[in-house]
């Protein structure tokens, strides 16, 4: 716990066989639940998860692969299925191990002193992160981050940083069934919040990068930007169009 509040973890996971592990082992004591929704994958992600020691963690894999946003919400889901109060704070760290779990209460934070409803992680305001990351992904990143700010109106810098946290009752708000399930997942949420109205903040953020495997692809570049151009609609009241591709 933090404070009076419980902290629940989604770990998202997919191939992860050789990360999920260490994720799981460096999990902060004050913790209070571990949610490992493994998306169908095809190696022993399951059973390296099973083999931590750890009373915290349950498991649930998808029966089909549905993509990186439907194992979040699927975690958030079965975390609301357990009495908890307002500012519990749900949050997100990879199974891939690019999250410093000592950013894990800075992050958690805004939500469980009733601050924010919904904190993201902002890799661009650390130096050693920036020296770190590809140059590609610092001018993608900004790219989407530039196109979900003016999309929503809500001032981020960060959109498709994973690290995150969303109150309990930030997450009762939200139509998780209608949130986009690839890897435009972070910018359609977001554009649900700025329907909404809640409070969203960002905080620094360590990104670690060393023997993980990018699974993102040229195609779910186009998706990203049509999710964020499903917000901008949204955000009008203007019909959405068609989904993009995942």
């Amino acid at each position: 716990m933090l404070g009076t509040s419980r902290v629940v973890v989604v770990v998202p996971a997919f191939r992860e066989a050789l990360h999920i592990g260490a994720v799981l082992r460096a999990m902060p004591a004050f913790v209070d639940r571990v949610l490992v929704v493994d998306d169908q994958s095809p190696d022993a992600t399951c059973e390296a998860a099973r083999a931590v020691p750890d009373a915290r963690i349950e498991i649930v894999r998808h029966e089909q692969n549905r993509g990186v946003g439907a194992a979040i919400v699927t975690g958030y889901r079965r975390a609301l299925e357990t009495p908890g109060g307002p500012t519990d704070a749900l949050c997100v760290m990879a199974g891939d191990g690019q999250m410093d779990p000592g950013d894990l209460a800075r992050v958690a934070a805004p939500v469980t002193t009733g601050e924010a409803d919904y904190v993201k992680g902002n890799r661009f305001l650390r130096l050693d992160t920036l020296r770190a990351m590809p140059p590609g992904r610092i001018l993608g990143g900004l790219a989407f981050s530039l196109a979900t700010r003016w999309a929503t109106g809500l001032p981020i810098w960060d959109s498709q940083c994973g690290y995150t946290a969303l109150a309990r009752a930030a997450a009762a708000r939200l139509p998780l069934g209608e949130v986009w399930p690839g890897y435009g997942y972070p910018n359609d949420l977001l554009g649900h919040a700025a329907v909404l109205g809640l409070r969203v903040v960002e905080v620094p953020v360590r990104a670690i990068y060393a023997s993980e495997t990018s699974k993102l692809r040229a195609h779910h570049l186009v998706g990203i930007a049509r999710v964020v151009g499903r917000a901008w609609r949204r955000r009008r009241g203007r019909p959405p169009l068609k989904d993009p591709p995942r």
